[in-house]
């Protein structure tokens, strides 16, 4: 079976509630099961203190009105591992979206250490009522560290953006990232988790932009970047990014964003080689191999693919920080005043 067919079984198990593996797939999980046993002995277990909370505004002086903005998901959206609100994911991406768009920004993070996609249901129990103009999902991770049965996490995601669209709300997924790309997972067990983690972010990206939404491969977190320098964008477990990681997450989010809400600036260019309208299976494979690709625009049964433009930061964005609003009802007033 080819990778597209497997992806496409995978994406039609969770609709159907079938599980959605081969006899291959079966005998790849029964060692990851395994191996993710030994991944956490050797990586450890979240702490207990809670990373900060990038909830609030940015954009200080920029008009409105505010681009409401809903952070769901797992530690890599909640930015385990950085001691200070300017480091995490949330507010590179805020502040990304605040100077590009050149509009005031509210962010509220309900992402969380160690969350599944079965989580997300309760994420978006408490975000809905803030009624979101745009919601950006980063999940996948733990579920393959805990061995959830792939198509039930699929499933769950599925249900999670259905619901968000449903409400009128953007939909944003930064796919399952590449679990090979983590330093204590030796070969070839390195080997297994790079295909489950490909495998399960390829099934992602096709019912994510089968209910409306549009995915980006997060992969090895911009691939080359990591191999040449994951003393830097990796934080100090070797399996959670750093700040400069987090940076790199929101630098290939943020132009997909931006043109999801319409505030992009899409000038005509030749795709570039991989890129184009093709078959949403096939196009989802070839995302989960290359960091940074968008799939969106969906077509009947094809999807375009390509790659945005990387987004450079300035090093002084994510300080464009106004204040963290901790009551929630005041906080949705706010939004609704600026």
């Amino acid at each position: 079976m080819g990778k597209a067919a497997a992806a496409r079984r995978l994406a039609s198990a969770a609709a159907f509630g079938g599980g959605g593996l081969s006899v291959l797939g079966m005998g790849l999980y029964g060692v990851l099961r395994g191996e993710a046993v030994l991944a956490r002995r050797m990586i450890g277990n979240a702490g207990d203190e809670p990373p900060p909370d990038s909830t609030g505004w940015y954009g200080r002086g920029r008009p409105g009105p505010a681009i409401k903005v809903a952070l769901l998901g797992d530690s890599s959206a909640a930015g385990y591992g950085v001691e200070r609100i300017v480091e995490t994911p949330g507010a590179f991406l805020a502040s990304g979206l605040a100077k590009q768009a050149d509009r005031r920004v509210h962010l509220r993070t309900y992402a969380k250490v160690g969350a599944q996609s079965s989580d997300l249901a309760g994420q978006i129990d408490r975000a809905l009522p803030g009624d979101p103009d745009l919601a950006v999902i980063l999940i996948g991770a733990n579920d393959v560290t805990h061995r959830v049965k792939p198509s039930q996490s699929v499933r769950y995601l599925a249900e999670s953006v259905r619901r968000l669209v449903g409400a009128g709300a953007k939909v944003l997924v930064g796919t399952c990232p590449d679990l090979g790309s983590v330093k204590p997972i030796p070969p070839p067990l390195k080997q297994v988790a790079r295909s489950m983690s490909r495998r399960l972010a390829a099934a992602q990206a096709i019912v994510v932009v089968e209910e409306g939404g549009i995915a980006v491969s997060v992969g090895s977190i911009l691939g080359p970047d990591f191999a040449a320098a994951p003393a830097v964008l990796f934080g100090p477990d070797q399996f959670h990014p750093s700040a400069e990681g987090y940076r790199a997450v929101a630098e290939v989010l943020v132009p997909s964003a931006l043109n999801l809400l319409g505030l992009g600036v899409d000038e005509p260019r030749r795709p570039t080689r991989g890129e184009g309208t093709m078959p949403v299976a096939t196009a989802a494979v070839r995302a989960a191999r290359t960091p940074g690709t968008e799939l969106g625009d969906k077509k009947g049964l094809w999807v375009e693919l390509r790659r945005r433009a990387r987004l450079s930061s300035d090093p002084e964005a994510p300080a464009d920080v106004d204040e963290v609003v901790d009551d929630p009802d005041a906080d949705r007033e706010a939004v609704s005043d600026a």
